[in-house]
């Protein structure tokens, strides 16, 4: 292989602190200067510079996902309350009532500030300009599991039974293009090209859809359901970004073939004893995050060997995420541990 990447960087405690519950969502703004955390008990909080700002104490009622807008200005929570609400500057803007549905997926379109949510088997869109819902997309198949907008803002994707169904958001009544499975689609992504669309499923198989292709390929042999999916920015010599799979305790990373009979070749990455419950790769860089349920955090490197293990909760990492620049990274615990780690060579 042939990459352009910096080599592996040691990571030290840079800061920790604790929730009241399972640390159920990480999000960092653009800038990379601020960091949100919510947590189970319905907690949404702010970390800037080692300061705490508390957006949401505790409601009894799950929060389950943020996410800020790629501008920075906006803030979006949503959770058990079916409530979506959306914060500027920490101020407390607007709230869409659901009830009773539960929001537990929500993403902000990479290219403007439009923010789909999904209601059960419907998603919608809203756009944070003009404060109205601009569209309602039914899946009809089933609640949805996955959303994820291509990173150039124009299509947007669906998942859950039976596949993936892609919308063009520049003609929304326009039929939606169909990655069809047989079963129920997991984890689902887009490459940062937006070339390809990966789809992790029940079956224990993984789906890679080349846009523009109809053949997608279909990789087998898993121990389990595929929990989640993702994409190195970083690319090979053929200029495709890497994909590692998680299922169960293990990760299987995934190289695109120069030849195209071979498809997509696979490196096993065997360390955890335990469920893994998130992995992402760090941005512009090969090293490869994955945190499980047995509390380690371990940092792979382009050789795919565990570089550093990272601990520091009671139980297991629930989640991570990534600075934007790579220069930090912060992991929430199951028993509500935040911790945020820096890099030694920065």
């Amino acid at each position: 292989m042939n990459f352009t990447t910096s080599k592996s960087k040691n990571f030290d405690i840079y800061y920790s602190g604790q929730l009241a519950d399972y640390v159920t969502s990480l999000a960092w703004s653009s800038p990379g200067k601020t960091l949100a955390i919510a947590s189970a008990a319905g907690e949404v909080v702010l970390w800037e510079d080692g300061e705490i700002t508390n957006l949401q104490t505790a409601t009894g009622k799950s929060i389950d996902c943020v996410a800020f807008s790629p501008d920075g200005k906006y803030l979006a929570i949503a959770g058990q309350d079916g409530k979506v609400k959306i914060w500027r500057e920490n101020q407390l803007i607007n709230t869409l009532e659901n009830e009773p549905a539960w929001v537990d997926k929500l993403a902000w379109n990479h290219t403007s500030n439009l923010l789909a949510f999904s209601l059960g088997r419907y998603v919608k869109v809203w756009d944070a300009e003009t404060e109205e819902i601009v569209i309602t997309l039914n899946f009809e198949k089933s609640s949805i599991l996955g959303i994820d907008w291509r990173k150039d803002g124009h299509y947007l994707a669906i998942s859950g039974y039976q596949g993936v169904k892609i919308w063009n958001t520049n003609n929304w009544d326009q039929e939606p293009y169909i990655l069809a499975t047989t079963t129920v689609s997991v984890a689902m992504a887009w490459s940062p090209d937006g070339k390809y669309l990966a789809s992790g499923n029940m079956d224990r198989s993984v789906t890679v859809l080349e846009w523009e292709n109809p053949d997608p390929w279909v990789m087998r042999g898993f121990p389990g359901k595929i929990r989640h999916l993702a994409w190195s920015e970083v690319t090979t010599s053929i200029g495709a970004s890497l994909l590692a799979s998680s299922s169960v305790e293990g990760v299987v990373v995934w190289e695109k073939s120069a030849d195209e009979s071979l498809g997509w070749e696979a490196r096993i990455l065997t360390n955890h004893v335990d469920i893994i419950n998130v992995i992402a790769y760090a941005p512009q860089s090969l090293i490869l995050a994955s945190a499980g349920a047995d509390g380690w955090l371990c940092l792979w490197n382009q050789a795919y060997e565990v570089s550093q293990i990272l601990t520091g909760v009671r139980g297991g990492f629930s989640t991570l995420a990534w600075h934007p620049q790579g220069k930090l990274l912060a992991a929430g615990g199951e028993q509500g541990e935040l911790i945020i780690w820096s890099t030694t060579t920065d």
